[in-house]
């Protein structure tokens, strides 16, 4: 992994942070000079190890804050905190997410709201907040999904439909955010291995054979993604959706 300080300076907040995708952009950033706050809902503990291992590697300070990204008021007074502990916001990574896939028939207006609230509306919220406290020349990376492209399989309806929203949300604040050099892009992952979604799952086989490299990816590659966007030299894109799906989409 490099670490060449390149976010020297620099405020990350990231939005779903303790494990997997979102673990992965914490460490890539912090390890990179940023000083990073990340929200949790659940995982106390992977949170508060992950805090406290990369701070004892001499990474800027690290903060996790508890917040559930159904609740606006939570996703407001995590941003409010981070720039109370640390002083400014310059990048913000939405990481936060459901999957819920099912068939049409069996799904509910509960998984519509649950789908909605999480993946869109948190979204929005974080952006909304942060952007009225971010310095010129911001980042703002959403997390979104290869699926927001392509369903090869049945009942990845409101999912496809909630990856799809973010694609209309980014081309507009592009257009708000464009005159302060902020950028807005997604990130479009394929099949990743984590926790929650094995390389050698029950249905890891069929969903390789898919992509034109065989393989899942790794968290780390989607964190180089992030990095790269996040940082300097990627100025020039802005409103843009960034597939690293290992070819799942072609």
């Amino acid at each position: 992994m490099n670490n060449f300080n390149r976010f020297s300076g620099k405020v990350a907040f990231i939005q779903g942070g303790s494990r997997g995708i979102g673990a992965a952009i914490v460490e890539r950033l912090a390890l990179e000079g940023a000083s990073v706050a990340f929200t949790f809902v659940s995982s106390h503990e992977k949170a508060k190890a992950l805090a406290e291992n990369l701070t004892s590697q001499g990474s800027k300070k690290v903060i996790a804050i508890k917040a559930d990204s159904t609740k606006p008021e939570d996703i407001r007074n995590a941003i409010s905190e981070t720039i109370e502990q640390l002083g400014q916001i310059d990048i913000v990574v939405n990481n936060s997410g459901t999957l819920i896939w099912d068939s049409i028939e069996k799904l509910t207006m509960d998984d519509w709201d649950k789908t909605i609230n999480t993946n869109v509306r948190s979204v929005f919220v974080a952006i909304h907040e942060a952007a009225k406290r971010m310095k010129n020349n911001g980042r703002i990376i959403n997390i979104s999904s290869t699926n927001a492209q392509r369903i090869p399989f049945a009942g990845g309806s409101i999912y496809g439909m909630s990856k799809s929203a973010l694609t209309g949300l980014v081309k507009g604040l592009s257009r708000d955010l464009g005159s302060r050099g902020i950028t807005v892009n997604n990130i479009l992952p394929g099949p990743v291995d984590t926790d929650l979604n094995p390389d050698n799952g029950d249905t890891s086989e069929p969903v390789k054979a898919i992509g034109a490299l065989g393989r899942y990816g790794q968290v780390e590659e989607i964190a180089s993604l992030v990095a790269f966007v996040a940082s300097s030299e990627a100025g020039y894109i802005t409103g843009a959706d960034l597939m690293i799906d290992g070819g799942f989409s072609a």
